[in-house]
């Protein structure tokens, strides 16, 4: 696996060396759910405007919300606002570097917490996403899942992990990028495969998935309707009419179910004439 990953490793710019944890902060809140082709772009953008959490912090988080473009579920954008300000207060604007201080930030959970300690700086730490639970299950279990990351598959990893707290981080990312690129989800390469000869799923005949994800659809359903008026709003200047939005969509309950959602979330602020801002 090691070697599969110096050979065919992505160059992408969050695993630089020394790119410190900042940078790998959000280039992990913005791949969750969200292809790296699409985050590329605007994570050189946040990057280069807000090189620090002082800088983003000092900044609203409406601007925020306009930087994240069209990535979708912009609450992540509020979420890294409020970490930044978190670290400011907090950490003296510095990313932590253990677990236990990554999970006290706001919007970071398990996987994220996880990631930033193995890939900044270094440590030993079981980093399960999807990728990582596919190839985890194929290889070691003999099954196929989409199900989601839990606690007992964390000490699973991290009991394969290497004793070496370097190598393990490499190792994270490693298995992490074969599930991306080798043992994917609907066509995964097992041809020509690094680890087939040690590989439970493929001794065991490719079984189908335990465990299916639903798919999920997009048209017509509140994220669409939400996203409609986020942009409405990152386009629209200081502020937009609640008539000029109510334009965006034909079904009204929906559409103030939505609205309503947005304000709710901090994602929208209406500022008492009838017009809507974003956070500020």
């Amino acid at each position: 696996m090691l070697q599969f990953y110096a050979d065919h490793r992505r160059d992408l710019p969050w695993r630089a060396p020394g790119v410190g944890g900042w940078p790998v902060l959000i280039s992990e809140v913005m791949l969750q759910q969200t292809p790296v082709a699409r985050v590329l772009p605007v994570y050189l953008e946040w990057v280069a405007r807000w090189p620090t959490p002082a800088d983003l912090a000092a900044d609203a988080p409406g601007d925020a919300v306009r930087a994240w473009g069209r990535l979708g579920y912009p609450r992540r954008a509020l979420r890294l606002h409020a970490a930044a300000t978190a670290l400011v207060q907090r950490f003296g604007g510095v990313v932590p570097d253990t677990v236990e201080e990554l999970l006290s930030l706001p919007g970071v959970g398990e996987y994220t917490a996880r990631a930033v300690a193995a890939f900044a700086f270094g440590r030993r730490e079981p980093v399960v996403d999807t990728n990582v639970l596919r190839v985890l299950s194929r290889v070691v279990r003999g099954v196929d899942t989409q199900a989601s990351a839990t606690a007992a598959d964390r000490r699973e990893m991290a009991a394969l992990l290497p004793q070496d707290a370097a190598v393990a981080a490499v190792l994270s990312v490693a298995v992490m990028e074969f599930g991306a690129l080798v043992c994917t989800s609907r066509s995964p390469g097992c041809d020509g495969c690094p680890v087939r000869p040690d590989c439970a799923w493929w001794a065991a005949g490719r079984p189908p998935p335990t465990v299916r994800r639903k798919a999920q659809g997009f048209a017509g359903t509140d994220r669409q309707v939400r996203g409609l008026i986020v942009g409405a709003l990152r386009a629209g200047g200081e502020s937009v009419s609640e008539d000029d939005l109510a334009t965006l969509w034909p079904d009204p309950v929906q559409w103030r179910r939505c609205l309503d959602s947005l304000i709710v979330d901090g994602l929208a602020v209406p500022d008492g004439s009838g017009r809507i801002t974003l956070p500020r």
